[in-house]
């Protein structure tokens, strides 16, 4: 592995190798797929509940399937687009992340269609460590935030300038940077943009 790969992937707390060999397998039937369709597999092949939706209205109503489902009754949102969401669904929300909240509701920096990884940073998780986030994590992204590779995102974000706290995580296999953390239930709510 190269000593850039190596920074980066210390930098987003994934281990040097694959967390699963059939996610790898199937990455590799998929190397010349499109990039929505390759990430959305490879999300789901890694545990995580893909959710497709054309408009806000459609987004609304799977975020509200989604509560009521998982039986969520407070959520951390620091994203005060989210939080309209939130109000209209009428769940309760606390803008820093508290020991009550039973979820998070959060955007994202980008959506790797290489691992089907989810890039966070200090924009979506505020100070918080990543594997201090509640068991069930709702991530808003946008069709456009999906990227080929770790390489392209990290020049995405080099090109925005001050970005910290990044790390990734993908499906209920993520570990969340902390091995003893229970299993992480991860839903992706993709809108159109």
């Amino acid at each position: 592995m190269s000593l850039f790969k190596k920074i980066v992937s210390k930098i987003l707390n994934q281990d040097e190798q694959q967390d699963d060999p059939n996610v790898t397998k199937l990455a590799d039937q998929l190397k010349n797929a499109d990039l929505d369709y390759k990430f959305a597999q490879l999300f789901t092949a890694s545990g995580g509940f893909f959710n497709y939706c054309g408009d806000e209205a459609e987004a609304l109503q799977v975020l509200n399937q989604i509560v009521k489902v998982e039986g969520i009754k407070n959520v951390f949102c620091c994203d005060d687009d989210l939080q309209n969401f939130l109000n209209v669904t009428k769940t309760n929300f606390t803008k820093n992340l508290d020991i009550n909240n039973d979820a998070a509701f959060i955007t994202c920096e980008f959506l790797i269609s290489y691992d089907g990884r989810v890039m966070l940073s200090y924009n979506n998780i505020l100070h918080y460590h990543s594997s201090r986030l509640p068991g069930k994590i709702i991530i808003m992204g946008t069709v456009s935030q999906i990227v080929r590779d770790l390489n392209e995102a990290m020049m995405k974000i080099k090109r925005r300038g001050n970005v910290r706290n990044l790390t990734s995580i993908s499906g209920s296999q993520s570990k969340l940077d902390a091995p003893t953390q229970d299993q992480t239930k991860l839903f992706l709510i993709l809108l159109e943009d």
